[in-house]
């Protein structure tokens, strides 16, 4: 394992071609980059710290009241899959309400300033997503408004991560998942569009790159973002999505809050016309959001078959070569 070397990007400056330039190589380059003058006040971030650090303290049969089930995806669960594999950590889910959707969010009832925390951090992450959207849909060549309508109503959801200390942890050198212990989190690629991720000061989070697994350490004021499915498709695999994984740890617990910027339900997506010519084909057929995501949760709830992946729509066969 190696320490990375993510790319920096003042997003302050993201009208600015150079700033453009910077973030083009990072999504090609690493897929994964780091955000600094991103706006989000400081008291904002230290009133979630404090309400997530507060929620997953209480006992197990605390939280099980507000339970994530198969048919509401918002609250509390801590038997999550990633590539069939069970993650050492817990999570709480918030989504936002559609409008006339019956669904509705699960919030502790002991617990006043939770939710007010929890929207307060949405709301923050959901600015600079766009105006990240709109940098990269400026650099894949389409207007930087190309993509707004997509995410006019949007899917996008906050996740609270905790990782209590694991007993047997585990740090495969490849891509295998391990076999004796755990990971915090198994190695995969995110399946929206864009990631914002906010981590506390305990390392864990390791990219795959050149064929060996990078730790992306904490940095004061800056914000972890990655590259997901989603763009990987519309950009026609220049911009690859990621593979990450955390690693769980024996004496140390972990905490972090991701962001997932997703499009609506009924989105289909596949490679923007800038990307396509006669000498670069679509590498990927048509994908209906709605659909793969279904498909994609359910391995992750409840293990039923094989986790979904982007790779089975491709038109094209890939070919693998290390990235940064």
């Amino acid at each position: 394992m190696k320490t990375s070397d993510v790319p920096i990007i003042d997003i302050s400056r993201l009208g600015d071609t150079g700033t453009r330039r910077q973030l083009d190589l990072a999504c090609r380059e690493w897929g994964v980059f780091w955000i600094v003058e991103h706006g989000i006040d400081a008291a904002v971030i230290e009133a979630l710290t404090s309400e997530m650090h507060s929620f997953f303290a209480q006992p197990r049969e605390e939280k099980q009241k507000i339970a994530r089930t198969a048919f509401n995806p918002s609250g509390y669960f801590d038997a999550e899959l990633t590539k069939n594999t069970r993650d050492w950590k817990e999570i709480y889910d918030y989504y936002q309400p559609e409008e006339g959707c019956r669904l509705h969010t699960r919030w502790p009832d002991n617990m006043p300033l939770f939710e007010r925390a929890i929207k307060a951090f949405y709301t923050e992450c959901l600015r600079i997503s766009v105006r990240l959207m709109r940098g990269i849909s400026n650099n894949l060549g389409m207007p930087s408004d190309f993509l707004d309508d997509r995410f006019q109503e949007h899917s996008s959801f906050l996740r609270l991560n905790h990782y209590p200390v694991c007993p047997n942890p585990e740090s495969p050198s490849t891509e295998c998942e391990p076999r004796q212990g755990y990971l915090g989190l198994n190695r995969h690629t995110d399946a929206g569009a864009l990631t914002i991720l906010l981590q506390d000061d305990q390392p864990g989070l390791e990219v795959y790159s050149s064929g060996n697994w990078h730790l992306v350490p904490p940095m004061d004021n800056a914000i972890i973002v990655n590259v997901g499915d989603i763009v990987q498709v519309w950009s026609n695999d220049q911009y690859p999505a990621a593979l990450h994984r955390v690693v769980a740890n024996s004496s140390a617990e972990r905490y972090s809050m991701p962001f997932f910027f997703s499009p609506a339900y009924a989105t289909d997506y596949h490679p923007l016309p800038s990307t396509v010519s006669e000498y670069n084909p679509p590498v990927y057929e048509s994908i209906n959001w709605g659909e793969f995501l279904a498909r994609h949760v359910a391995g992750d709830y409840q293990d039923l078959g094989e986790e979904v992946q982007i790779s089975q729509y491709r038109l094209i066969p890939e070919i693998r070569s290390g990235m940064n």
